[in-house]
């Protein structure tokens, strides 16, 4: 067995312990949701639990037979595959204190820029998106959404 096959099978061997993780950790999320007994027989429980199972088995079985991987990436490659869970996670903490609409405005187009769109493209489509979303929300679905501490 080549170096090359060996770090493709250990590529995918961590990859499915990440998932198993992740797996474990959304059933127990699940799990936890509280609901009125009398508002349905299943509950809001059974989806998420039922998810992260199948995924738990889908992951062990592709634990026992990774096949073949990508090789880990590097560079430019890693810096955007880091960047969008990063920029995911800036976005909802400034859901709160900036609202929706900017939250979104930021997701969108730090997004459309890492994904090799120009600042002025990503910055169009970032109020393109998040207006069509308010406007949905807001207008169709009657959904409030929250404008944030910042601006009221």
């Amino acid at each position: 067995m080549s170096d090359n096959t060996r770090t493709h099978l250990l590529i995918g061997r961590i990859s499915a312990i990440v998932l198993f993780i992740l797996a474990v950790a959304y059933g127990i999320g699940g799990s936890q949701i509280e609901y009125a007994f009398a508002s349905d027989p299943l509950g809001p429980r059974v989806m998420p639990v039922a998810l992260a199972v199948l995924l738990g088995i889908l992951v062990l079985i592709y634990l026992r037979f990774p096949g073949s991987a990508e090789d880990f990436p590097t560079g430019s490659s890693l810096v955007r595959i880091l960047a969008i869970p990063l920029t995911l996670i800036v976005s909802v903490a400034l859901f709160e204190p900036l609202g929706f609409v900017a939250s979104i405005f930021l997701l969108t187009a730090v997004t459309g820029w890492l994904f090799g769109a120009t600042i002025k493209l990503s910055v169009i489509g970032a109020v393109v998106h998040a207006a069509v979303w308010w406007f949905i929300f807001s207008f169709l679905l009657e959904v409030y959404l929250p404008t944030g501490a910042v601006f009221g």
